[in-house]
């Protein structure tokens, strides 16, 4: 299952797990048109996808979406967390309707999700998280809300790989850094500056994201839990 997965980074991580062979459940809430179009992508390859229609930052969706994927396949052995969303403005403008929103999505979600997902994931499953680089290093002003809770992901992986590491059930969390998408697109009025800051000096594509997280739901990652893995061209070195 992977929350999120109608477009950009999601999008491309559903299609590579299902080029693997993983039969994907994605979830949307405001392009299912898009969403329409990952799973008709991969059926036309082979692959099996579905496409369920949740909002993130209402707690009810999450846990209907994975208990119907529990019911009609038996358990989620992979869970992804990908879906977020942004919020930025100078801090005095901030509301609390801000903060509600931004940790319903980035945090609580993660955490209903994972809840529900896991008290029928057989030993061995994976969950892995999609936060950001810059729950190590606030990278500009204006990301204060962002940044907490992107920082907020990093204790749940800590925490939740020591829970469930006796079921073999592998913790992780995935941050990037500036990737190439429609919401982050490599040609914004910010691009060249965060160029500057890289040490690869470009920006990173949505399928080395999704190969990133190939590889922690492979069996190869079996050792791996309770990590950060930071891919952003060296923004945060």
């Amino acid at each position: 299952m992977v929350t999120g997965g109608s477009r950009g980074i999601g999008a491309a991580i559903v299609k590579r797990l299902a080029a693997e062979g993983v039969k994907v459940v994605l979830t949307y809430v405001s392009s299912p048109e898009k969403a329409a179009g990952v799973v008709a992508e991969i059926k036309a390859s082979g692959g099996f996808a579905i496409a369920l229609k949740a909002d993130s930052a209402i707690s009810s969706d999450i846990t209907a979406a994975v208990a119907k994927t529990i019911a009609d396949f038996g358990h989620i052995d992979i869970l992804v967390n990908n879906a977020g969303i942004y919020i930025g403005k100078a801090f005095d403008e901030h509301t609390l309707e801000d903060y509600d929103q931004i940790m319903a999505v980035n945090v609580q979600a993660v955490f209903v999700a994972a809840l529900a997902a896991v008290k029928g994931m057989p030993e061995g499953g994976r969950i892995i998280t999609i936060g950001s680089n810059m729950g190590d290093n606030a990278l500009r002003p204006q990301t204060t809300l962002y940044t907490m809770s992107k920082s907020a992901l990093q204790g749940f992986t800590r925490g939740l790989a020591r829970d469930l590491g006796s079921r073999k059930i592998t913790v992780n969390l995935v941050q990037p850094g500036p990737t190439n998408t429609d919401m982050n697109p490599a040609d914004a009025p910010r691009a060249d500056f965060l160029r500057t800051r890289m040490a690869l000096s470009d920006y990173g594509t949505v399928d080395e994201i999704a190969a990133l997280v190939n590889f922690l739901a492979s069996d190869e990652a079996s050792y791996i839990t309770g990590s950060f893995l930071t891919i952003d061209g060296g923004l945060n070195a």
